[in-house]
Order: structure tokens, then sequence, then C-alpha cells
């Protein structure tokens, strides 16, 4: 008998004399929502624990955005052919921006999905549906509609439904049933609560936070044949020409119900365990009056036997683990320590998604390697960008530190993960195709793009971003630190969307922890001064890269350029801040756009700048604070008049120019002799 069966036939034996019959129960509460439990898609966004699943805006326009809970949650059990009932409780409002707009819809909804990346159309489809393939998507949904919708056959624009793969509801509801008006702006609590046994659904909605005594929806249906194994859970919601907005503001969950085999011992005639059934020492007694005698004998069983055999599986476990850790050759053998989110390519999908690995296909270069633009099959029209390695060291490095950090992040302004490949000596990861390339393709490379980069896109690309940087430093379970943090970084999708990527330099750090001296790395003009000098990467640092990203976002220049007569070098930061100690900090606008920009986003865009890269780390604003200041929630920080200078031993080459064009050994060796004034 091999390692893994006589695991196996220990846990058997271990069950069977417990009499185990585990359950399946999933039980969550969140009083506040966090990224850490969540993922963002589409247009949904995260603030000071409320999610918004809708654009906010005082424009109609039409947005759609979903949020999905991380984990997902068993369903049915195939070997006993049962269904899990759950009890859900959330909060939610629906509001209009612009009161003076007559402008509504669609509306929001909870549902059960067997995909962790639902994400559909906006306008009627409640974000639930494509458009374009109104059956594609699976789903078990209670909508919360807002709009009357002729072609789901909605009865009219305040009512809630039971939605199943279709936005044609088998039931709804007028909420003027219960005194409820969704679009009122009141914080309304829902209840639903599916009873497998029962099989009975019920929806309770109530403005206060008591549950009413009945029901405002009460369906007789059994889910089963619409349940997978697993399901996510998540709430959608869209608009189309309006400005409505959709917020959840707290969440609980529980399943119940759903159980494992039981034990054959329990019911001889309910097992296939062929490991059981080849066992002739487990035995039930067909005598009813030995019952008594047969259970005295098993609890003494379980007595003696339970703990030997427990201890049993933890030898054989350890043992087997050993093993597999001998085995092990380099840290290349990564495929173990995988998340199941990403996909594993072959080597032979993606050669020939790219052509073959030609030149034509490549899109971009970095110091990991080469990025090619990637057509996968069998639709063959999924475009992805496969990043291929270099063969060194420190490109197995990078992709093994790229890999497990953004394998376990999840958020909106991330560049999505689609899988990765370890063969034939190469190392590649598969990303989702960014249409317009970075931020300093679209500003300095493709003349024919930079105009379509309006104020309003530059605006929310320094949102996005702040964003996400908060997520990473403050919202994740270990605090990430990207450390790479510039305009080549940071993809824009087909919307304009900033999405930060290229996690190679990437470190991990617990939270409250000091940072630990690594050697200097990241990119010229970036990087912030204390990190040259002492090589600690932290938060901080990151929040200095992303003044001068949002610098450039204005300003539409480089971090450090030539003049136009090719003499003399210019800091973006020393720039900007000479025109800020002068009171004209607007003039550093970008020409380009022609004046087209709202002059006080310009005004408090290029402050965030600069208090973000200040040259004293303890001055500068976390990246929570500088989001909550895009986003009107927080004031302003004082950036005084004249930059804090430093000051550098001397007999060093330390002009822009001579550290521009040192080796990188030896900026690393200036960097240690930065010092403050």
């Amino acid at each position: 008998m091999n390692s893994r069966n006589q695991l196996a036939f220990l846990m058997t034996i271990i069950i069977t004399y417990h009499h185990v019959s585990p359950s399946q129960d999933i039980t969550f509460h969140f009083s506040s929502l966090s990224l850490r439990n969540l993922t963002l898609l589409g247009d949904s966004y995260l603030r000071n624990g409320v999610v918004g699943l809708t654009r906010e805006t005082g424009v109609p326009s039409s947005s759609s955005g979903t949020v999905i809970y991380n984990t997902p949650v068993p369903f049915f059990d195939r070997t006993t052919n049962s269904t899990a009932s759950f009890s859900t409780r959330f909060s939610f409002t629906v509001n209009n921006v612009n009161r003076l707009s007559s402008s509504v819809g669609d509306g929001l909804s909870f549902f059960l999905s067997p995909k962790n990346q639902l994400l559909g159309s906006p306008g009627g489809y409640l974000g639930l549906v494509n458009s374009s393939q109104l059956t594609k998507n699976k789903f078990i949904a209670i909508e919360f509609d807002t709009r009357l919708d002729p072609h789901f056959n909605d009865p009219n624009d305040n009512h809630v439904g039971l939605d199943i793969d279709s936005l044609n509801s088998i039931k709804t509801v007028d909420c003027l049933s219960v005194g409820i008006d969704l679009k009122s702006g009141n914080l309304i609590t829902a209840w639903i609560d599916y009873w497998n046994d029962g099989k009975t659904l019920k929806v309770f909605l109530s403005e206060s936070s008591y549950k009413p005594l009945n029901p405002i929806l009460d369906i007789e249906i059994d889910l089963t044949e619409f349940v997978s194994d697993v399901m996510y859970l998540g709430f959608s919601a869209s608009t189309e020409g309006s400005t409505e907005t959709h917020y959840v503001e707290n969440w609980s969950f529980t399943s119940f119900g759903i159980r494992h085999l039981n034990p054959r011992i329990t019911n001889p005639h309910n097992v296939t365990d062929n490991t059981i059934s080849k066992n002739p020492r487990i035995e039930v007694p067909n005598d009813p009056s030995n019952h008594s005698d047969h259970h005295k004998r098993i609890g003494l069983a379980v007595g003696i036997l339970g703990p030997v055999f427990f201890c049993s599986v933890l030898v054989v476990f350890g043992y087997i683990s050993v093993k597999k850790l001998k085995r092990a050759k380099t840290e290349m053998n990564i495929q173990a320590e995988l998340l199941t989110g990403p996909k594993q390519f072959s080597y032979k999908e993606l050669k020939a998604a790219t052509n073959g690995f030609h030149s034509s296909r490549i899109i971009g270069h970095g110091a990991f390697g080469s990025v090619y633009k990637a057509v996968l099959a069998p639709s063959g029209s999924t475009m992805a960008a496969v990043k291929r390695s270099k063969h060194s060291h420190e490109g197995k490095t990078e992709f093994l530190a790229e890999l497990s950090i953004i394998a376990c992040l999840r958020h909106k302004n991330l560049v999505p993960l689609q899988g990765w490949c370890v063969e034939k000596g190469e190392l590649l990861l598969v990303y989702e195709f960014m249409p317009y390339g970075s931020i300093d393709k679209v500003l300095y490379q493709e003349t024919e793009h930079w105009n379509f980069l309006k104020w309003s896109h530059r605006y929310n690309i320094a949102v996005g971003l702040a964003s996400v940087l908060t997520y990473l430093h403050q919202e994740c379970e270990q605090q990430v630190i990207h450390r790479d943090i510039k305009a080549s970084n940071v993809m824009l999708d087909a919307n304009f969307n900033a999405r930060l990527g290229d996690f190679g330099l990437a470190r991990l750090m617990d939270h409250n922890k000091s940072p630990v001296s690594t050697l200097t790395a990241g990119t010229m003009g970036y990087l912030a001064p204390e990190y040259l000098q002492y090589g600690k990467a932290t938060d901080k640092t990151d929040v200095f890269s992303y003044g001068v990203v949002v610098l450039e976002l204005c300003c539409g220049r480089r971090p450090i350029e030539r003049e136009v007569d090719g003499h003399k070098m210019i800091n973006l930061v020393d720039w900007v801040w000479d025109l800020h100690s002068k009171g004209s900090i607007c003039d550093a606008v970008d020409k380009r756009l022609n004046n087209e920009f709202d002059l006080e986003e310009v005004r408090k865009l290029l402050v965030v700048g600069l208090s973000c890269a200040n040259p004293d780390s303890e001055r500068r604003p976390s990246m929570r604070r500088v989001f909550q200041i895009l986003n009107n929630e927080a004031a302003e920080i004082k950036v005084p008049k004249k930059k804090p200078m430093l000051s550098f031993s001397s007999g060093l080459p330390l002009s822009i120019e001579d550290i521009m064009s040192s080796s990188d050994e030896e900026v690393e060796d200036i960097g240690r002799k930065v010092r403050f004034e």
C-alpha cells in the first residue's frame, strides 16, 4: 500500500470509529467591507468600508460593477445528493447624485454564480448578463430593479424579483407593497433565506434593522438543479444614461445542511468506499440486542485507537512531506505553491499564441525579458500579453516573486493574471491584454494616442492608482511594497482605467514591521532619496514614486529629461516645485490638453504629486490619505513653498547627468552616501 493510500485508509478508520459526518457550513459577517475578502470587478470600488458598484458622477453615464466574495461556498454534495440551505443579510442604498435629473436605473442584485468573474453589461442587464450573449452567464439572483424594462417584462421601476440564468424574473413583487421606494436614498436592509428541505425562498425588506415578520417575496422552488458543487457570492449593479448610484454597506451570510457521505458503520447500504468494504474487521452486528454492547466496544475502541490512529496520520503525513521537501531541487519547483486561480498553460499553447514568439509580436521589454502579444485558442479572439523571461537567476527570482505575489491579489486596478508556464527552461506569465499599453507609451511614444488621454482620464488614472496602492499597502493580509512604480508599469485598459503591473521587484512585508535593508532596485527618477541612501523599501518609497507618476500625468513630461538645447537635465519634481514657489503651479499642466481641464483638479493633483514626492518621507501622506483627498473626503496636505533640500558627500558624481550616466553599482554606492540637511 503506497503512502497516499495509507493516509486515506487511516483517515477512513478514524472517521468510521467516530461516526463523523462533517458539515460544510460557511459563515461570515462583515460590519464593514474590506478588499481582504472581496474582489472588485468593472466600475466597483471600495471607500470607507462601503462598496460602490457603479460610477459616482453627476453626469448621466453607463456603468457596471461587481463585487465577489473570494472564497467559493459548497452548495452541493454529489455523494449525498444534498444541497445547502442559506441565509444572508445585507444593507444597501440606491441614490441619485443629481437630484434634478429624472434619469434612473437600473438597480442592483445579490447573486450566486459558479464563476468568480461574473461581470455583465451596463443598462438593464444589471451587470449580470452580456448584452451580446444573454444566455452565457449562469446565476441565481435576487434583483432590486429600479427601472421598468419591457424587454425583460418588468412590472414597474420599483420591484424585487428572482432571476435564474435570465433577467426575465420567475416572480416579481412591487416594493411599495411593503412601503419601500428602492430609489429613496434610504438605507435598506434585505434578508434572503433559502430552505432546501422545504424548497422555499423568501426575501424580506425593511428600512430598519429589524427583520419583518412577513416576506415581500415568497417562492416555492428547488434550487438543486441550478447550483454547482461550489458557488461564488456577490453583488452587481448597472446604470445606463443615469446618475443613479448603488452601495452595499454590510453583509453577513451562513450556509448549512450540506453533508459528506455518512460513514458505512451508520448505514452499510449507502456507502461506496472500497477501502472499508475490503476491510473484514469492520462489521455491523445484525442482532439489535447486541447494539448496546457493540456501542460500548466501539466507544472503548475510539478512546484507545482514536488518538493512536490520529498520531499515525500525523506521522505518515510528516513522512510524506519530508520526502517531498527532499525532492524539491530549486526555487523553480513552484507548482505546489500556486493558487488555483491562474491557469497553467503549456509551452506549446503559448508558442502558438505568439506565432512562435516572433519579434513582430513584441510589445514591450523589461528587466524580466520581453512581452509578446498573444491570441489565445480556441476562440482565436482572446488577446493576452505573455511575459517571457531571460535565462538567468535574476529572471527566475523575479518570476517567482511576481507569480507568488500577484496570484494572491484581487483589485480592479491590477493587471489580471490569467496564467503561467514553467517548461523547456522558459518562465512565462500570461496577463490580460491592455489595448492602450502603458502611460509611458500613451504620453511619449504613440503620438496617435496621447490626444485621447483627456484630463478626465488622467485624473481617473491617478485615483485608480491611489486605490490599488492603498489596497497593497494597507488592505492586504501582508503589506505589498511594489518598489517599481513608474509610468511604464501603469497600464491602461480599454476605458483608460489604470492597471498596475510588473511585480518582479515587489516584496511582501508584515504590517507594522520595520523594513529590511536591500540592494537598491527600481528606476532612476522614481526612486525616493532615503531609498538611495539606506536601500530600505517602504510604503513611503512607493508613495514617492506615485507622486512622480502623478506629476507626469499632469505635465506630460518625463521625470528626468534634457532641455531643448540638450545641455542641461531637468528634474520634473524640481521644476514643478519651482512653479509652486512662484504661485503659478498650474502653469505646469500639459499644453497638449489645450486648456480642456478642470483648473481646480489640476491644482489639486499637482499639489498631491508634490506632497507625495516630498524628500522628507515623514511628510508624505499615506496612499489611503491620497485616495481620500482625490475623492474629496479629506483635506489636502500643505506643501511648503520651498522644497526641502538635500546635500551629498563631496567628491562624488552627484549631478543628475552623472547619476544618469553611472552604472547600477555606482548608483547604489552613491545612494548610500546621500543625507538630509
